[in-house]
């Protein structure tokens, strides 16, 4: 068994249903019944980096950041794929951190945030596919 599974469902068009453990995601390429899935990988990116940020604040140095709130952004090309250089965070963070701080925690963020690693490796699917199923 896999650490991690979901399980997607479309049953006609461009909408799907994946369920991963409990939670139910709804997405769908029109918009219309739920975010893109551009949309949703971007949002899993920032809310991944926000949560590397934090911990490598309070492990690394301590330190308590309080509320913090990710707006992130990215170009679409002509095909609707994402411009890698495009995707762009900015960070509201409650605590008081000087310019070496926020470098620091910048480059932390980026060295401890799941997505990030898998995004800059490439990852790359097996696709397996049973017909008449």
């Amino acid at each position: 068994m896999a650490d991690l599974e979901s399980n997607t469902v479309n049953e006609s068009g461009f909408h799907a249903t994946s369920r991963v453990g409990n939670y139910e995601l709804s997405i769908d390429a029109t918009k219309e019944e739920g975010p893109s899935p551009n949309e949703v990988l971007l949002a899993d990116y920032a809310s991944c980096y926000t949560f590397a940020f934090r911990a490598g604040a309070k492990r690394e140095h301590g330190l308590d950041l309080g509320h913090i709130e990710t707006e992130a952004e990215a170009d679409l090309d002509d095909d609707d794929d994402l411009v890698d250089e495009s995707v762009t965070f900015h960070l509201h963070v409650e605590a008081d951190l000087d310019d070496e701080e926020v470098a620091e925690l910048v480059e932390l963020g980026e060295e401890i945030c799941h997505v990030h690693a898998a995004l800059h490796e490439g990852m790359h699917a097996e696709i397996d596919v049973t017909p008449n199923a």
